[in-house]
């Protein structure tokens, strides 16, 4: 029995701004044949942004508060966004860090690379932390509908704990900083 599935063929049924679709025609482990679906999905980088020092009592960190249509709603979110075709994480994270805080950073470090949801798409968010920030102008996208709000990091905990902050990404990566990184 093969250790891993490998890909017979695929297909491409749709290719988009953001994402494409195929389907793979793989072998499994056990030898049998399938077709999968498979959203196709460049990354993107995530970053939590801290105001003062992150081992300081209880740090401040930025939150955004943005629109998201899938969501039909306003959520909390760390800033992130898709990498550019090509692009390095570590430049995404400081292009998407100034574009949607108007912050830039002394120090930015990755923290955690993860799969969103591996049973349907290859979309891997790398993460990171930003500090020594100095404060600027934002230029949010035209789709982009946000807003910048300033949080201590025990009440963006909070956020988690009580269900208001729902996107996976930024839970995960302000549950790893507190933990792994500071250990709260």
């Amino acid at each position: 029995m093969a250790s891993r599935a490998s890909r017979v063929s695929t297909k491409r049924v749709y290719s988009g701004r953001l994402i494409n679709v195929d389907v793979d025609t793989v072998r499994f482990p056990n030898g049998r044949t399938g077709d999968l679906e498979m959203v196709r999905h460049p990354g993107a980088s995530a970053v939590v942004p801290f105001l003062n020092d992150p081992r300081s009592e209880d740090p401040q960190i930025l939150l955004i508060k943005q629109y998201r249509y899938a969501a039909g709603e306003f959520i909390y979110e760390i800033p992130a966004g898709k990498l550019d075709d090509g692009e390095d994480p570590f430049a995404c994270a400081t292009r998407e860090l100034k574009e949607e805080t108007g912050c830039t950073a002394e120090h930015i470090e990755h923290l955690y690379t993860f799969f969103t949801t591996p049973g349907f798409t290859d979309e891997r968010i790398h993460s990171f932390m930003a500090t020594g920030l100095s404060v600027g102008l934002t230029s949010h996208e035209t789709d982009e509908f946000m807003s910048v709000e300033t949080v201590t990091l025990s009440e963006a905990l909070g956020l988690i704990r009580s269900g208001e902050l729902k996107d996976a990404k930024s839970a995960l990566t302000l549950l790893y900083v507190a933990g792994f990184r500071l250990g709260r």
